[in-house]
């Protein structure tokens, strides 16, 4: 059964140097650190690599950050994989929970998460099923 989470968050950023001999320099790396309120509280971290083009409003994006603290009190972590971009202006993004990722209390969770910006604020709809119980 799916269940609605809802709440905002805070992220910083951080460039991160590129590697010696690996990849190439048009491919930028970044440290993701979010705070989380609402039904998820805690924390997550992560890194990103991302590219921008010489047309405005496009580029790409994937991500991996692994969140840490609680859902709906639920103890555990999860990690959530990114896959985002934009084509002249026009978003696509998927963030989705990695499949097995959970632990503890959060062991077996699933999900997708919507993530909306509106005059700086960062907010998150996360729509989730946990496992079922075993008895």
């Amino acid at each position: 059964m799916l269940t609605i989470a809802s709440g905002t968050f805070d992220v910083t950023l951080t460039p991160q140097p590129a590697s010696a001999d690996v990849g190439d320099p048009t491919v930028s790396r970044m440290a993701i650190a979010k705070a989380f309120q609402g039904d998820l509280e805690g924390a997550s971290r992560g890194e990103m690599l991302a590219v921008r083009t010489e047309v405005d409003g496009s580029a790409g994006y994937v991500a991996m950050e692994r969140f840490v603290g609680s859902l709906f009190g639920k103890e555990g972590s999860f990690a959530l994989q990114h896959n985002g971009r934009m084509d002249r202006g026009a978003k696509a993004l998927s963030v989705t929970v990695v499949p097995d990722s959970g632990t503890d209390e959060l062991a077996g969770l699933s999900g997708v998460m919507r993530i909306e910006i509106a005059e700086g604020l960062h907010s998150y709809v996360f729509e989730v099923a946990f496992a079922p119980d075993e008895d």
